[in-house]
């Protein structure tokens, strides 16, 4: 039986685990504490306790000759991502993966202005949170050329799908910027990006690179205004850029203050992704028919 391993083990890691369980192959994932490593189990999965945080807590996972999927975000600060730092020194000759794919963030492109981005566009991380990711890709690609192992990374713009909606948000009240102040974001449904995952696994080649989104132009308002329609909730309040420097929470200025078009044509093409939710309306409705 083919064992695929699986490092930080949340939504996306147990549908990507489901799917790899229904085609036969061993699952083994990776989880902070018992009781998470328990509910892994119950699904299936094989599981090995480990906190990535420290490095004297970092398991050695049996990585050699598996396929990886890599999974597990950044820790919260700082501009290094030390999880991967921990996980990567647990690499060598004899623990070596055939092949690992990736997920990073569309943000190390940093702001582009709205100009469309390619996989050839040089990154420019300008948020910790991305200077965390493009550390974490810089880690595997030189362990991937020093160990002689396939690497796929996956630039994935916002994931939305069941049990992701803004829609706590929409009932706090948080505002969103005005239309002609909003600049261009990015998404991919939870669903697709399960298929895009396993697609690379499959299909990319070692130092491929993709965008991962729907393709559809949009923004961080027309997302928040819809899915407040879907639910039929009151729209947010819309306020100027000015105004939201006083008033919108840090972190989610900083994603309205980045404006990038993503493409998604290398992607569609050398993975042969069909989406399932090629747009925003679709996907909100199954999403919602899911939760």
């Amino acid at each position: 039986m083919k064992k695929v391993v699986i490092i930080g083990c949340g939504d996306i890691g147990r549908r990507v685990g489901k799917i790899l369980l229904a085609q036969g192959k061993s699952v083994l994932a990776t989880a902070k504490t018992a009781e998470r490593a328990a509910e892994l189990q119950q699904l299936g999965f094989q599981a090995i306790i480990g906190n990535f945080d420290y490095q004297e807590d970092a398991p050695t996972v049996p990585v050699h000759g598996k396929q990886v999927f890599y999974f597990m975000p950044p820790q919260g600060g700082g501009k290094s991502d030390y999880r991967m730092l921990n996980f990567c020194r647990k690499l060598a000759p004899d623990n070596v993966p055939s092949k690992l794919v990736y997920i990073s963030t569309s943000g190390v492109y940093g702001n582009c202005g709205g100009a469309m981005v390619t996989e050839e566009t040089l990154i420019n991380p300008q948020t910790a949170r991305a200077m965390r990711r493009a550390s974490a890709e810089s880690q595997l690609q030189e362990h991937a050329q020093k160990l002689g192992f396939e690497l796929v990374i996956l630039r994935v713009t916002g994931i939305y799908g069941p049990g992701r909606l803004p829609v706590a948000r929409i009932m706090q009240g948080h505002p969103v910027l005005l239309p002609e102040d909003a600049s261009f974001t990015n998404r991919i449904h939870t669903f697709d990006l399960v298929q895009v995952c396993l697609a690379a696994m499959e299909r990319g080649e070692g130092g491929d690179i993709f965008n991962v989104c729907d393709g559809q132009e949009s923004s961080m308002t027309d997302y928040f205004l819809a899915v407040a329609d879907l639910y039929q909730l009151p729209r947010p309040k819309q306020i100027s850029m000015a105004e939201a420097e006083k008033e919108m929470n840090p972190l989610m200025l900083s994603y309205q203050k980045e404006s990038r078009r993503m493409s998604n044509k290398k992607m569609l093409d050398k993975l042969g992704i069909k989406l399932q939710c090629p747009t925003l309306a679709v996907g909100l409705k199954v999403s919602k028919e899911e939760q």
